[in-house]
């Protein structure tokens, strides 16, 4: 669309979904493997609400809108530079009506939206706990990889509040911090039902996982097949290219 302007070393690709497209800085901002796999494991039925936490330049709430059949997707965003490629991407693909992208703090996510508004919501958040390493946290990069302004008990408890009853909860995190999200998940009665464990290779360990919880769910989680990516260096899996069109 023509009143959609590029900024320093942006660039526009191809989401290879319903003709969308998205806006990338990838000096700062582009998404990863994750959201992509996050976007497919999550899901919504016809007429559902759905918030995007960390939506980041969103990704996910434009990939959610292509597969499903959700009423309104919204995207929270703290950086506001992120927040705004993520407008224009919005704009871009004619998503007005059916996507909002509010910029502002996840940890004051109850001043945006009332409590139990949502019937999905969905999270690829900061993985890697605090500032350890870092020289400059304040970089954006650094922002959306380490839990500088959010934590993981910050996603889980607002995420508590802002779910119907019976609502959807999709994360995607990281193995090592496996029984933290599990604790954190039931004590903010977010019940786990339902996990993959994704592989970079068949012979790996795993490098992320896909967890869908319920909210006042009965206590029963099914464990999926392994996910792997790549078949063998350089050439992506069978369900990889099926599912997600690598």
């Amino acid at each position: 669309m023509e009143d959609i302007v590029l900024k320093d070393k942006e660039r526009i690709d191809d989401l290879q979904r319903n003709g969308y497209r998205i806006i990338q800085h990838p000096e700062k901002f582009c998404f990863g493997m994750d959201a992509v796999l996050l976007s497919g494991f999550a899901a919504a039925r016809q007429g559902d609400l759905v918030l995007d936490l960390c939506t980041g330049t969103g990704i996910i709430p434009i990939l959610m809108e292509a597969k499903t059949e959700a009423a309104h997707l919204t995207g929270l965003e703290i950086q506001e530079e992120s927040a705004d490629m993520a407008r224009r991407s919005v704009r871009l693909n004619g998503l007005e009506e059916k996507i909002d992208i509010v910029t502002g703090d996840i940890r004051e996510a109850g001043s945006y939206f009332s409590s139990a508004s949502f019937n999905v919501i969905t999270c690829n958040p900061p993985y890697m706990i605090g500032q350890h390493g870092l020289t400059n946290p304040e970089a954006p990069k650094a922002i959306a990889r380490h839990e500088i302004l959010c934590t993981l008990e910050d996603v889980v408890s607002q995420t508590a509040r802002l779910l119907r009853p019976g609502g959807h909860f999709f994360l995607v995190h990281r193995p090592f911090r496996m029984a933290e999200i599990i604790t954190d998940l039931v004590r903010h009665r977010l019940e786990p039902k339902r996990m993959r464990l994704v592989y970079p290779y068949v012979d790996k360990e795993p490098n992320m996982v896909l967890i869908e919880a319920v909210r006042g769910g009965k206590s029963r989680m099914t464990v999926e097949k392994p996910l792997i990516i790549f078949r063998e260096k350089g050439v992506y899996s069978e369900e990889i290219c099926e599912r997600f069109g690598f």
